[in-house]
């Protein structure tokens, strides 16, 4: 049964829809774009925020500012003289850096530059808002604010952004390029969470139009640009795509769409793990690891990954690996 919540504002929507359609799109807009909750549901989400909170203390807390925002930036191994790689993790929707920071902790580890970043509206960063234009935003700002990227690792709509990034995808925000790429459990297209949001409000179809103009006159491209990719897929980097067949949140067919679009685009099956998980599963961050060492040594020594014939590291360009 829908919440009291809901049905006001269903009810209100309708009602502003008879006066002016454009104006409930515009409010619709904003809904979808409101951040949720920054406080961890659930006596697991608490317990996974507090181990992120101390792994996130040794981290250098690094405000960013950009038009239209700003966004907290935490960076691990920062200051250190001589080459390393750097790294950009970007987490989720209703997420934030301290779901990330296994993953950040690990790479870490390694001895590498680490930036996590909290998303506006999310995390420690301000704002109550989040759409694609303020996320690449945000995603530039580090690139501008710490040096060029050997690779960028985001989940969810966190990987949907730094694709876009990569893109160079939004009118006026310079392209993040990294090296590599590492999508998880990511999005290939937009307009399915429109229909799906306009089915919960139960917006007419001249209010649903609407809804959809607003993301061309926000993030400066239309809603069918984001789906049909425009670039934004196949960007001429190594891509890991890591999804679980089991996710309920981003379906499949949506990594499948990224390896359908050609390129050196590697997948990893991570069954089992869903959509939430599947950022600190040990088998994930190995994958990640090993993803990411080869990018180190490829150009040092064309070969450096066969021995005998036989490739070290276990990914395939025309077979998926699978963990589960």
């Amino acid at each position: 049964m829908p919440s009291f919540a809901l049905k006001v504002t269903r009810l209100g929507l309708s009602s502003l829809s008879r006066v002016s359609p454009r104006l409930a799109g515009q409010a619709a807009f904003k809904l979808f774009c409101l951040a949720p909750s920054r406080l961890p549901q659930g006596a697991k989400a608490k317990a996974a925020h507090a181990e992120g909170r101390a792994r996130l203390a040794s981290a250098e807390a690094i405000m960013l500012s950009f038009p239209g925002g700003r966004a907290m930036a935490y960076r691990f191994n920062g200051g250190a003289k001589g080459r390393r790689e750097r790294y950009l993790v970007v987490h989720g929707w209703g997420s934030s850096s301290e779901y990330m920071s296994e993953l950040a902790a690990f790479l870490a580890d390694t001895g590498a530059e680490v930036i996590a970043l909290d998303l506006p509206g999310h995390g420690h960063s301000p704002g109550r808002f989040l759409n694609l234009r303020l996320a690449v935003s945000a995603i530039a700002a580090a690139a501008e604010r710490f040096g060029a990227f050997d690779a960028t690792i985001g989940h969810s709509f966190g990987g949907a952004s730094i694709a876009l990034a990569a893109a160079g995808f939004l009118p006026d925000i310079e392209p993040v390029l990294p090296e590599r790429l590492v999508l998880i459990g990511a999005p290939s297209a937009m307009g399915w969470l429109f229909t799906d949001f306009g089915g919960l409000m139960k917006l007419n179809p001249k209010t649903q139009t609407a809804l959809e103009a607003e993301v061309g006159r926000v993030t400066g491209r239309s809603l069918e640009d984001y789906d049909t990719g425009r670039g934004a897929r196949d960007l001429g980097r190594p891509m890991l795509v890591v999804h679980a067949e089991d996710d309920k949140e981003v379906s499949a067919d949506h990594a499948r769409a990224y390896e359908r679009a050609g390129g050196d685009v590697r997948m990893l099956w991570a069954n089992g793990f869903g959509h939430r998980r599947i950022v600190s599963a040990a088998p994930v961050l190995e994958a990640i690891g090993e993803f990411l060492a080869e990018g180190q040594t490829a150009n040092e020594d064309e070969n450096a990954l066969e021995t005998d014939g036989e490739t070290v590291i276990s990914f395939s360009r025309t077979r998926a690996r699978r963990v589960s």
